[in-house]
């Protein structure tokens, strides 16, 4: 069969039977206790595997060494400071059943959350695994967010516990991280001890009674059990905020068994992920992508994951090609941000090494614009291996639209985040629930859970159903909430999220489309646009540009922008402004915050701006957004 077939046949299999579909795959792990059922689907919630016990942790640590792999690296962890840390299977699992040990020693137990506010680091990963594996429910909080946004996540996830370290590193600076600490637990009566671990020697604040160093936290491992806990499959293994996008967070919850299951799937069926493999994402744990791809995935195959802390262009823009080659990396995942920002250094730096390990590179976070997926294509990577996008959500814990790598390769669309996988039923329609033409722009639904699509809010039940299952009228569908359109092939055409669509003169224009314009001119390394009323045709675009190194802003440019702007969409896209600047408003996971953009435009509140991704704090959050202000103060 050719790929074509292969990927067709792939996907009829799961839409003809797909409660046998997804019970083959769960075959394929290790269960206590096998399911009763595969799915039951209560609307708008479900459960999967029910009766069903297995343990997360279990299967991603000591699965391996009790099949003889003790030996294999599990994890390699580096920061921008030049520290690396190899651990095998056998040595991870050591330390998992240390730190697991004592966490019991704390009083954490079955149903207990803790919350974790620590980079990328073996200590927090290990931190992870141990509290999964005896039963314990974590909260990842990205250290970077302020007293506030961490605040409000420790008193929704109800955490005993909080972990954290006294700094972070961030572009060569040690940004600090026990005030922010300190701020957030005084609002949050419920935690009970706070844990640091020191980086770095000097004073911090400390609360005698209810702070402890990691060495004490650690000792109180004696005497106690370092076993782990069997679970009924649909317990919460974590829980994690919604990536900042928009205005309130959510935490979506997600499980010991389907979400187990979906993220082993779909690391062999999305990436072509197996034990031989050395693999690399460039996430942060504060993220799904982290929590999926960083650890649970990769461990779950059995592969060496790295993990690593700081700016990927730190302290040089080599950074990300030295690590490949110095680790022999053989599949990468990364965000268009970071393509992006790589793309503003050229394609020198990537000559400079040997890349001929890396065998596959994928994106996700928002859509690869075309421009960037062929400069890292054939630019930076020779043409030589493919640069594959694809998208999901916090909420659907894995891949749901994609190009099978582990399957076959489907030929590469440039801007398209491939066509809906294995098990996801998908739908283009409109608000009120009516069909669209091929390339006509709708709504992407899902019509049918599949194992890691979360199956409530925690804190928030009610939030559950009208967030995502009640949005349509007369439709039992999951709102995923992006502006879409599919093609006559079945590829998925993402357009950016349905309430920031652009209404000119009666048209709709994605705020991708527009932004991918703009990236098709040579000085043009990242674009944000957002709408702004304009009372003769609605709406017009107001537009952000960061340029390429080499590049200044000057009245001659600006022309020559909205010139290819023009040649690309057309005179629909009417910009209103252009305003040239140094970043752009992003969330860690790449995505970018296009409300903080139309907040600058409007002069208004932007809400929780906590999780920007910038120089790593919120403080330089806000000065990026006060940046972007007297840019357009300058302008008027």
């Amino acid at each position: 069969m050719n790929a074509l077939e292969k990927v067709t046949a792939w996907r009829k299999e799961a839409t003809d039977d797909p409660e046998g579909f997804w019970g083959r795959a769960a075959e394929e792990l290790r269960w206590s206790r096998k399911w009763d059922r595969v799915l039951d689907w209560q609307p708008p919630t479900f459960r999967w595997y029910e009766g069903g016990r297995s343990n997360l942790a279990y299967n991603c640590v000591d699965h391996h060494v009790l099949s003889g792999r003790g030996q294999a690296t599990a994890l390699i962890t580096e920061n921008e400071r030049g520290e690396t840390r190899t651990l095998t299977y056998a040595e991870l699992l050591t330390e998992t059943k240390r730190a697991s040990a004592a966490l019991r020693g704390l009083g954490v137990g079955t149903g207990d959350r803790i919350a974790i506010y620590m980079p990328t680091s073996a200590e927090a990963i290990v931190l992870m695994l141990a509290a999964i594996r005896i039963g314990a429910v974590i909260i990842v909080i990205f250290a970077g967010f302020g007293s506030g946004a961490l605040g409000e996540r420790i008193r929704l996830a109800g955490a005993k516990v909080l972990f954290a370290t006294d700094v972070t590193y961030r572009k060569g600076k040690d940004v600090p991280l026990k005030g922010i600490v300190d701020e957030a637990v005084a609002a949050s009566p419920g935690v009970e001890r706070v844990v640091i671990l020191r980086r770095r020697s000097g004073d911090i604040p400390w609360t005698d009674g209810r702070d402890l160093t990691w060495e004490a936290f650690l000792a109180g491992a004696e005497g106690q059990s370092d076993t782990h806990v069997e679970l009924e499959s649909n317990e919460p293994a974590f829980i994690l905020a919604t990536s900042g996008t928009t205005a309130k967070p959510k935490l979506a919850v997600h499980t010991h068994g389907g979400y187990q299951v979906y993220v082993y799937s779909m690391a062999k069926w999305m990436f072509g992920l197996k034990p031989t493999d050395v693999w690399w994402s460039t996430s942060d744990i504060g993220w799904i992508v982290g929590h999926s791809y960083i650890i649970f995935g990769p461990l779950l195959v059995g592969c060496a994951t790295i993990a690593y802390e700081g700016a990927i262009d730190h302290p040089d823009a080599e950074t990300s090609y030295r690590i490949i080659e110095r680790h022999r990396v053989t599949g990468a995942f990364t965000s268009p941000t970071a393509v992006r920002l790589l793309m503003r250094y050229g394609a020198a730096p990537a000559k400079q090494h040997d890349l001929g390990s890396l065998e596959r590179v994928f994106c996700a976070g928002e859509v690869l614009n075309a421009p960037a997926w062929e400069w890292f294509q054939k630019e930076a990577l020779g043409d030589r291996i493919p640069v594959i996008d694809h998208y999901w959500q916090t909420e659907t814990g894995g891949p749901i639209v994609g190009n099978p790598y582990g399957i076959a390769l489907l030929p590469i669309k440039p801007g398209s985040g491939g066509v809906p996988l294995a098990g996801i039923e998908a739908e283009v329609m409109t608000t009120e629930g009516g069909p669209v033409a091929a390339g006509e722009k709708g709504i992407f639904v899902i019509t049918r859970p599949f194992p890691g699509l979360t199956a409530r809010l925690w804190a928030e039940p009610e939030r559950y159903a009208t967030d995502y299952w009640d949005k349509i009228p007369g439709k039992t569908v999951y709102f995923t909430g992006d502006a879409t359109s599919m093609d006559a092939d079945g590829y998925v055409w993402f357009s950016g999220r349905a309430d920031e669509i652009i209404k000119i003169a009666d048209h709709r224009i994605g705020t991708i489309e527009v932004e991918t314009a703009f990236l098709r001119n040579p000085a043009v390394a990242e674009a944000g646009v957002t709408g702004r009323p304009d009372e003769l045709r609605g709406q017009v675009i107001s537009a952000f540009v960061v340029l390429r190194q080499g590049h200044t802003p000057s009245a001659q440019l600006k022309l020559e922008l909205l010139a290819t702007v023009r040649r690309e969409l057309g005179p629909l896209a009417v910009i209103g402004e252009l305003n040239f600047v140094d970043m752009l408003p992003k969330t860690r996971s790449g995505k970018i915050m296009r409300r903080v953009l139309k907040a600058v435009i409007l002069d208004k509140d932007p809400g929780d701006i906590s999780t920007i991704e910038d120089e790593g704090s919120v403080e330089e959050a806000r000065d990026a957004w006060q940046q972007l202000r007297n840019v357009v103060a300058d302008r008027s």
